[in-house]
């Protein structure tokens, strides 16, 4: 059984909550719109977090955010190591969160599969209707 790492679930959830106050408040990039933070993956010996992202709805270009964030990486480590009052900040690893758009797309799957099972019930009982 794997062993459970509460300290970098902490720094998880710390980051979760520090990362879009700091980018708010603190990026000044016009690639960065606004944005939300799905989630985070702090490595078990804290030298790595990935921080995945997605625009709000019609709100930019995910890659491009991704690409603003990724070149403040520095910036927002630091920053984040005097909020936190961390000695050393893992290294910020920005990327898109596929997930949301994954999701929608198995949804129009599913709804296209159901509504083609009821056309093809339909025709083959014309007499029940």
């Amino acid at each position: 059984m794997p062993r459970e790492f509460p300290r970098a679930r902490r720094i998880e959830e710390q980051l979760l909550r520090l990362l879009p106050e700091l980018i708010r408040r603190e990026i000044r990039d016009p690639r960065v719109g606004p944005l939300t933070i799905t989630a985070v993956e702090v490595a078990r010996d804290l030298s790595h977090a990935r921080v995945y992202v997605t625009p709000f709805a019609g709100a930019g270009d995910a890659v491009a955010i991704v690409a603003a964030l990724r070149s403040a990486a520095g910036f927002l480590r630091h920053a984040v190591r005097n909020q936190m009052g961390l000695k050393v900040a893992p290294e910020l690893d920005f990327r898109v969160d596929e997930s949301i758009e994954q999701g929608a797309r198995l949804t129009a799957l599913i709804d296209e599969a159901v509504a083609g099972d009821r056309r093809r019930t339909a025709a083959a009982d014309p007499a029940e209707e």
